[in-house]
This record gives structure tokens, C-alpha cells and sequence, in this order.
């Protein structure tokens, strides 16, 4: 029997060796391609391309399923030989990763172009990503959104902050270059807290005036300079709806592309059940409330085309699987039932 155990445990930890031995080589690779610029132009032949048209990602609709399509370099080129930026198009595009196998994935702007006439040759369609990340397959949303987060950071830092020259892109897209002044921008993200408050028995969830009519998420805002995530969770929840936090643990991580590009940082937070009145800040809230599990859990089986009753009010949804804020509240539920 430890004969079987041993050799079991031999097969196991070869298997976890392989496979991060796969990891650790593709993420060389890709910390290649940023680095080495004539590898990152050879690649660019032999890679797929995501397409975007002024930020919004290309679908194809295949029944009741959205595709996200992956363009070889040859068939790219073809469709921008109808245009006379082909050559100029190709140079803007980012690498945003690739597959285990080593091929190469770049997304591509091409807001310069006629979208109907690449809409009509790829027969698809440019979608708001807003839409694109909740009708696609899970694997391609963090793909789309960290693409789309790059594009637009290109698109708003092509001069230099310091000169006001014009800054150069590396073919990688992973960094920009003012040669006048020598300083090089890299991308970045903006730390965001977000946070499910309980008293213990009950969740508070809010909106904003701009959410679809119904939805209710958790707090978040913006991490103030010099604070820890911890300091931001704090004040956020005191600025927006009045409470004192007793305590709080960090839950999980994801990025966000709206309003630009985002760290969303998740965390729970206690406050007393004393204390508990909220006292909600009108100018940044339209309505902030306690819910109890059951209408929680009622609450998550609902959609927005689904929460309209016939007076002509909204029963509360909530955020879609996509979003960090549903792993939250179905983490505060599973909390309550355990």
C-alpha cells in the first residue's frame, strides 16, 4: 500500500512540475517579446489578432453564443489591403499574451478603418465591451478587458507629459518612449476597494443614479494616495454610508476596464450590529439598504430583464458571475448557510 501511496505522489508531483514548468517558460516567452523588439516583429507573423474598433471588440454570433474570433497575420493583412493604413494599422497592435504552444496574441485598434466594411468581410460585429464581457465565454473576458485597458492607455499617452512630444510605442506595446526627454511611461492601474459590509445577519448593497434601474453592487472607490487597502476600505464605507468598520478580510482580485483600467481589491467588512443606521452620502449614492439572506439569495436569481414587475418598479439584481461584486455576495450567502 505505501508502494502505491509513493508512486502515486511520484505521478502527482511530476504532473504539477509539467505544468508549471509550461507556465514559467510561456511567461519567459512573453517577457521576451517586451523586451527584444525584432522577436516581438517576427512573432507578430506568426500570431492571432484580436480586433477592436475604437475600444469596442469584434464578436462573431455563432446560435446563441458570441465568439471571440482570433485573425492569423495573413488573413489580417488581407482584410487591411483593402485600406491603404494596412502597414501603419499593424505597427499600433499590443501583445496582451499567448498560448501554451508559444503562438503569440495581439489585440488591434482599428478605429481609423470603416467598420462596416470589416464587419461585412469577417461578417460579425464591433460590441460595446461593457455587453462583450457578460455574453462571452469566461476565458475570454479577462482577455478582452486587459486588451481593451492597454489599447486605451496607448491611445491616451501618445505625448510626453514632461515635453509634450510625441512618445514612440514599443512593437510589444508594454511601454512608451519620449526620445526628447528620455523618460519611459508604462501602463498602469489604479487600486480600487471594494467592499460587502455586514452586521453580521445582513449585507448592505448600494447604487449609484447611473446603474440599470434595480441594480444594487457592493461599495467601492478609488484607493486615496499613501493609503493601504485596508485605510481606503475604512473610509470609503464611512464616507459613503455612514458605518465604522470593527474589521475586515481581503477576498480576491480582478481587473476592471472601466472607467480606464482598474484593480478591483475585494474585500468583507464587519461593522457593529449597534451601529449599524446608515447614513448614506446622497451626492455619490441613490440608495443604499440592508438585505437579509433570503431576499439576497432571491435576489441572485434575477436579471435585469427579469426584476421589471408590472407597476412598473424593479425588484433588486444583482452583478452578473463576471463581476468580482457577485463573487462577494455569494460568498457573504455561503458565510450565512454554512
Amino acid at each position: 500500500m505505501a508502494a502505491v501511496c509513493q508512486a502515486l505522489h511520484r505521478r502527482v508531483s511530476s504532473l504539477v512540475c509539467r505544468l508549471h514548468s509550461t507556465y514559467v517558460r510561456k511567461m519567459r516567452y512573453l517577457n521576451q517579446l517586451k523586451e527584444d523588439d525584432s522577436l516581438c516583429r517576427q512573432a507578430q507573423t506568426s500570431g492571432t489578432f484580436y480586433l477592436f474598433h475604437n475600444l469596442s471588440p469584434f464578436l462573431q454570433k455563432d446560435g446563441k453564443k458570441y465568439l471571440v474570433p482570433q485573425l492569423g497575420a495573413a488573413e489580417l493583412r488581407r482584410i487591411l489591403e483593402k485600406f491603404q493604413e494596412a502597414e501603419q494599422c499593424m505597427e499600433k497592435s499590443v501583445l496582451i499574451g499567448c498560448s501554451d504552444e508559444h503562438r503569440p496574441h495581439f489585440a488591434l485598434d482599428l478605429g481609423a478603418l470603416d467598420k462596416s466594411v470589416i464587419e461585412s468581410e469577417l461578417q460579425g460585429s464591433f460590441t460595446d465591451l461593457r455587453k462583450a464581457l457578460f455574453v462571452v465565454d469566461g476565458k475570454d473576458s479577462p482577455l478582452l478587458a486587459s486588451a481593451q485597458s492597454l489599447l486605451r492607455w496607448h491611445d491616451s499617452h501618445q505625448y510626453c507629459s514632461k515635453t509634450g512630444q510625441p512618445t514612440q510605442k514599443n512593437p510589444a506595446g508594454s511601454k512608451r518612449v519620449c526620445h526628447a526627454s528620455g523618460v519611459t511611461y508604462y501602463p498602469q492601474a489604479s487600486p480600487v476597494v471594494i467592499t460587502l459590509v455586514s452586521d453580521g445577519s445582513r449585507c448592505l448593497l448600494a447604487r449609484q443614479p447611473s446603474f440599470p434601474p434595480g441594480m444594487f453592487t457592493a461599495l467601492s472607490g478609488f484607493c486615496d494616495m499613501g493609503e493601504n487597502v485596508e485605510e481606503a476600505v475604512r473610509r470609503e464605507v464611512a464616507e459613503e454610508v455612514g458605518l465604522e468598520v470593527q474589521s475586515l478580510r481581503y477576498s480576491a482580485s480582478q481587473h476592471w476596464p472601466f472607467p480606464s483600467s482598474s484593480l478591483m481589491i475585494a474585500c468583507h467588512a464587519l461593522v457593529g450590529a449597534q451601529r449599524a443606521e446608515i447614513n448614506m452620502d446622497t451626492l455619490e449614492l441613490e440608495e443604499a439598504r440592508w438585505f437579509g439572506l433570503e431576499e439576497i439569495v432571491e435576489g441572485l436569481k434575477r436579471g435585469p430583464s427579469s426584476s421589471k414587475q408590472d407597476n412598473g418598479s424593479f425588484l433588486p439584481w444583482f452583478p452578473p458571475k463576471q463581476a468580482i461584486a457577485h463573487q462577494l455576495i455569494r460568498e457573504w450567502v455561503q458565510q450565512q448557510t454554512a
